[in-house]
């Protein structure tokens, strides 16, 4: 009988982007055509997208998709993205969430308040693909550390 020898595993090595799975991002828009349009050019990129289109699904989805990244709108019908945002970091804490938002509000203090509800990076909308891109990039390449 011929006995194999297991390889021990090389540790510290880099895995390839093609063992990486892709990341899975939840996106979180009420205008619907935005929504379907983002989830097609992220798929389009290789990405695992989904979308919901108000803040309680995304809260609800949050806990059972377990996405990557959540790109939300703030002005979302029933509660904010500010809010949403809440929701999912008080149900994840400690997760390895990020959490960007795209939004028509710009200013200093939305900006604020979009850290002060653990959201990571603030986009304003129309979306800056390339700046999004970047997001996602860094979080790509971290995750094939």
């Amino acid at each position: 009988m011929i006995e194999r020898r297991r390889k021990a595993p090389v540790r510290g090595k880099r895995r390839s982007v093609s063992e990486v799975p892709p990341l899975r991002i939840l996106i979180t828009e009420d205008n619907r055509d935005s929504a379907d349009s983002l989830k097609t050019l992220l798929e389009a990129l290789r990405y695992d997208a989904h979308v919901v289109y108000d803040g309680e699904t995304a809260v609800q989805s949050a806990a059972t998709l377990r996405p990557d990244v959540i790109v939300m709108d703030i002005g979302l019908p029933g509660i904010s993205g500010y809010e949403a945002a809440r929701q999912i970091r008080a149900q994840n804490p400690g997760g390895r969430l990020t959490i960007v938002a795209l939004t028509g509000w710009g200013q200093q203090a939305d900006r604020l308040r979009s850290a002060e509800a653990g959201i990571d990076h603030h986009l304003v909308k129309p979306l800056d693909l390339a700046a999004l891109k970047q997001i996602l990039d860094s979080l790509s390449s971290s995750a094939t550390r």
